[in-house]
């Protein structure tokens, strides 16, 4: 029996529930991320979009193309409170379910009786019913088409990709919608005239290996229509953190350690949540000059208290000897553990 999987993406999340929780926001450009100066875009709804306005924009570049736009601090923790009502939608459809992220996932449906346009109606009802929300759907017989059928005709969008229909349902597409073609890829193909995947596709195979290294091969057969990736119901968490970009860029590392202090409470907060606790520290700094740099500490012991997290943070950025501004500043904990694993090993 061929698989039957279903991609589920909400539209514009963070901006609708913003929308659903004011409905005076209803058709208005809302932008929702860091709203100072040195911000970047979260999302924004699809009136913000009809200006050029994008996620991962800078916060100033996005006002200048949206003078009008409603700015809005993200707000975490109600993201999360909706998203996990999402779920149980979801999960009462299946519990073959691939998180993907607050807001995306996979489903694989292949073993139900009703049809996968029933089952993605039936998903998209209960979703607008219960939360005023729309969501998009794809479905196909691998992940990376469905993906590809979620997004295409958002919002509220309901697309199938059968075999019969591959590959020159693809050949339009820009390379850019080619799950593992990142923006240096693109650039190097764009580079040789290379645009679209149809452009692609009557490459040498050889060529996918040389452009691509070991990952070559896949790529080859992705833009085939063929996909083997199984809808993973579990994933484990490997690391927990948080992060934000200065309000002014700094080298006071007493300043610095009162964000890793506010950061300790929420990684704490996350860690005692879901009854964990974490070996290993990394600090990550951006510099003035956009350059990334990390330092990790493990520990002899797992922590999860702020007031340990907090400690060891700082004694990383004690360590360390600040040549440039620091313009972002984060911190993670890895090696995690459940509690009663320490504790089975400890007796």
């Amino acid at each position: 029996m061929e698989r039957v999987i279903l991609h589920v993406d909400m539209d514009a999340f963070f901006a609708a529930v913003e929308v659903m929780d004011n409905p005076t926001l209803k058709g208005k450009p809302v932008i929702v991320g860091g709203t100072s100066e040195r911000g970047v875009v979260a999302t924004c709804s699809y009136e913000a979009r009809k200006f050029g306005v994008r996620s991962a924009m800078p916060t100033y570049i996005a006002k200048e193309k949206c003078p009008h736009g409603i700015f809005i601090h993200p707000k975490h923790y109600r993201y999360e409170e909706v998203s996990n009502e999402v779920f149980k939608i979801l999960y009462s459809i299946t519990k073959k379910i691939e998180p993907v992220s607050i807001d995306e996932a996979y489903l694989d449906i292949t073993d139900l009786k009703e049809s996968p346009e029933i089952i993605a109606s039936k998903i998209k009802y209960k979703v607008k019913k219960s939360l005023g929300l729309t969501i998009s759907i794809g479905i196909s017989y691998n992940k990376f088409l469905a993906k590809l059928a979620s997004d295409w005709n958002k919002p509220n969008g309901l697309k199938i990709i059968s075999r019969d229909m591959v590959p020159k349902i693809l050949f339009p597409l820009t390379l850019s919608k080619v799950h593992g073609l990142g923006q240096k890829s693109v650039k190097k193909l764009n580079n040789i005239g290379i645009f679209n995947v149809e452009q692609l596709y009557n490459l040498p195979k050889e060529l996918f290996y040389e452009y691509f290294g070991k990952f070559g091969g896949e790529i080859y057969d992705r833009i085939r229509g063929e996909d083997n990736r199984q809808v993973v119901t579990f994933r484990e968490r490997k690391s927990v953190g948080r992060e934000t970009t200065l309000k002014r860029n700094t080298q006071d590392k007493e300043e610095l350690k009162l964000y890793i202090k506010a950061f300790s409470s929420h990684i704490e907060e996350y860690l005692l949540d879901n009854n964990l606790s974490g070996k290993t520290l990394t600090l990550k700094l951006k510099t003035a000059s956009f350059e990334n740099h990390t330092k990790s500490k493990t520990l002899s012991k797992y922590i999860s208290l702020k007031d340990e997290i907090y400690e060891e943070g700082c004694k990383i950025i004690e360590e360390l000897e600040l040549k440039e501004d620091i313009r972002l500043i984060g911190i993670s904990i890895t090696s995690l553990i459940t509690n009663e694993i320490q504790q089975l090993t400890l007796f």
